[in-house]
């Protein structure tokens, strides 16, 4: 969208230099932007949850600075035994994370996520949802279209007593969500490629299980980012609605997502 704008105001520009073209971008209303991912790696030792709960203000669409929300309530409640996991505020600006350091979710329970901002109240239902393992990764020699790419060849076995939707995480801001529909159970690999030089770096590949839900949201987001540049998980790029909800003033929606992911990692360096 940024680049169909530029295109239009360089027509204009040529059209006509003495004319003054003005461009109104539509500016709404800011929209409290909840960022609250999290990923559990059951396969290491210790077993580890990361993540936290980001809060941001939408902002003007050529505005490069994204406000922060710094005092908010933020909690998550397990609806099974009431118990409520309470969250701090971090030195990094909008970061909430857990005060508990052993708190570890569980699957097959239902967790509600709360956020209080501005007399308002935000709330957001979830389960963890279970991914498997990364078998293997290497690299392999082939290219797209300019020539320059560098592919990896990423291989994993899907369970095949469920339906499961993926999120892969490329590192650099780069993401790809896969349905099981046509490997279901089976061992699967496939190939992506990274399209700007990244010899001899290395890079953490990742593999998150979500559900049908957050799998279409993160498409969509997705192809958002592919028109716009950046990280598409840090603020929705136009008005997408996730799963979280005002029980205070509903017509006052929240952006963004909240998500327990069951995760697997695995390191790479990039070889010439």
């Amino acid at each position: 969208m940024k680049n169909l704008i530029y295109i239009l105001l360089l027509t204009l520009t040529c059209i006509s230099c003495e004319d003054v073209v003005d461009v109104d971008v539509p500016n709404g209303t800011p929209r409290l932007v909840i960022d609250a991912s999290f990923e559990l790696y059951t396969n290491e030792t210790p077993v580890a949850l990361e993540g936290g709960v980001k809060l941001t203000l939408s902002a003007p669409f050529f505005d490069e600075d994204v406000p922060t929300v710094n005092n908010a309530i933020v909690f998550i409640t397990n609806t099974t035994d009431n118990s409520v996991i309470n969250f701090t505020k971090t030195t990094e600006p909008g970061l909430y994370v857990v005060e508990a350091n052993d708190f570890l979710p569980a699957f097959n329970t239902q967790y509600e996520l709360t956020v209080i901002y501005d007399d308002e109240t935000y709330i957001a239902l979830t389960q963890l949802s279970p991914t498997v393992p990364i078998d293997n990764i290497e690299q392999g020699d082939a290219t797209l279209f300019e020539g320059d790419e560098t592919e990896i060849i990423v291989t994993f076995t899907d369970d095949g007593n469920r339906d499961d939707f993926y999120l892969f995480d490329f590192d650099f801001s780069l993401f790809l969500a896969s349905e099981d529909r046509f490997y279901q159970g089976k061992s699967f690999n496939f190939s992506y490629f990274y399209e700007n030089m990244v010899i001899g770096q290395d890079v953490t590949i990742k593999i998150l299980g979500i559900d049908e839900r957050y799998y279409n949201y993160a498409n969509l987001l997705i192809e958002q980012s592919e028109q716009n540049g950046g990280n598409p998980f840090l603020a929705p790029p136009s008005v997408l609605r996730g799963n979280i909800v005002n029980t205070t003033n509903p017509d006052n929606y929240a952006l963004g997502y909240f998500n327990f992911s069951e995760a697997d990692r695995f390191e790479f360096r990039i070889q010439e």
